[in-house]
């Protein structure tokens, strides 16, 4: 019994850490970048993303070097799940603050995880993900990161876009720069100067080591609970710990209806406009197919081994729920409310099938 709560409460421990090194290091990171000269426009669509991603990353990376692979690939591929599912249809079902995005960019980035879903269903068909495989969810990155970048370019210079929107009111055909825009109530830059430059570079350091000791403390509790409990790893990558992944996305879907200090230090260190949570929930995704697990491949030297529960469950839910976020805004020219529903009855759905019809992990 000791052993299993100490075992929850390293779990507890690497969540918040993970949550508040992430954070610390995407507003520090962001700070950086700018002292180095580098648009706005480029650090939104490259740095926001990824930032944002970084819990997955970081894990994914770890488990993968310590041949933990069922951990590594069920945290990327649950962690998208759970984004979708979870984080997302919050946001669409939200009554108090409407989803709103761009119609080609919402429509271009679930293409985009639509085909990520197509190299994996074709590419682990034999259990294991091909060097063919990982080379072209590699190309779909960087693919990724260009739309993210002209996106953000456009949107920034002027050019005309299509916004879509969960409010029965027709939305503009801008979306206001002041609410939408990547520097739209994301931070106050400090005066440049040696001790500010030193101070975020700390952050950034500082971060990644919170965020590595997170990783980690989850790493030993998910191997340890799948001991203790004669489960698969791949259990408690679907459940735990992307709940926990997500936990702080879904704070920020509800607007902290509670009120907390993790509201005063999400806001503090905000490095994308809340306006643009929706396509940002949709990067982390696709970050995770096409970043998560190219890097647990290289990190493992071997064909990444993707068990039965991850090409019987996983694969098919993210693409199923992409496709369910893909159609209106294509067809229709709208978001709808439904949308949210229906991917969060999926996405339980697959929790169950997970929980109580479990396939090999690995």
């Amino acid at each position: 019994m000791s052993i299993l709560l100490t075992t929850l409460f390293v779990y507890a421990l690497g969540l918040l850490l993970t949550a508040v090194g992430s954070r610390l290091a995407g507003r520090c990171t962001t700070w950086c970048c700018a002292l180095l000269g580098l648009p706005m426009w480029v650090v939104g669509g490259t740095v926001a993303p990824f930032c944002l991603a970084l819990p997955q990353l970081m894990l994914a990376f770890l488990a993968a070097g310590m041949s933990v692979t069922a951990l590594a690939v069920g945290t990327a591929l649950a962690g998208a799940v759970a984004n979708l599912g979870l984080a997302l249809a919050v946001c669409l079902l939200n009554r108090r603050r409407y989803a709103t995005a761009d119609r080609d960019e919402f429509c271009r980035k679930c293409l985009l995880l639509l085909a990520a879903c197509g190299v994996l269903a074709v590419f682990v068909r034999d259990g294991e993900l091909s060097y063919t495989g990982t080379g072209l969810l590699m190309l779909l990155f960087v693919l990724f990161i260009l739309m993210s970048i002209a996106f953000q370019h456009n949107f920034t210079y002027g050019e005309t876009i299509e916004a879509v929107s969960t409010s029965d009111a027709v939305p503009s055909s801008r979306l206001a720069t002041k609410e939408y825009g990547y520097t739209a109530h994301t931070m106050a830059f400090p005066v440049m100067s040696v001790r500010n430059s030193l101070k975020n570079l700390a952050g950034v350091i500082g971060g990644l080591a919170l965020l590595a000791g997170g990783a980690m403390a989850l790493v030993y509790s998910a191997t340890t609970l799948a001991n203790l409990t004669g489960t698969i790893q791949a259990l408690w990558a679907a459940s735990l710990i992307s709940f926990g992944f997500c936990l702080p996305l879904l704070a920020e879907a509800l607007e902290h209806p509670l009120g907390s200090v993790w509201k005063r230090f999400t806001v503090r260190c905000r490095y994308y406009p809340p306006d643009s949570l929706p396509i940002q929930l949709l990067n982390s995704a696709i970050l995770n197919l096409t970043l998560a697990l190219p890097i647990s491949s290289l990190m493992y030297r071997h064909k990444l081994p993707v068990g039965a529960q991850f090409r019987s469950y996983e694969v098919p839910v993210c693409a199923a729920m992409a496709l369910v976020l893909l159609l209106p805004p294509l067809c229709k020219h709208k978001l709808k409310r439904w949308q949210g529903g229906v991917c969060m009855a999926v996405y339980f759905a697959y929790l169950a099938a997970a929980l109580f019809v479990p396939r090999a992990g690995a």
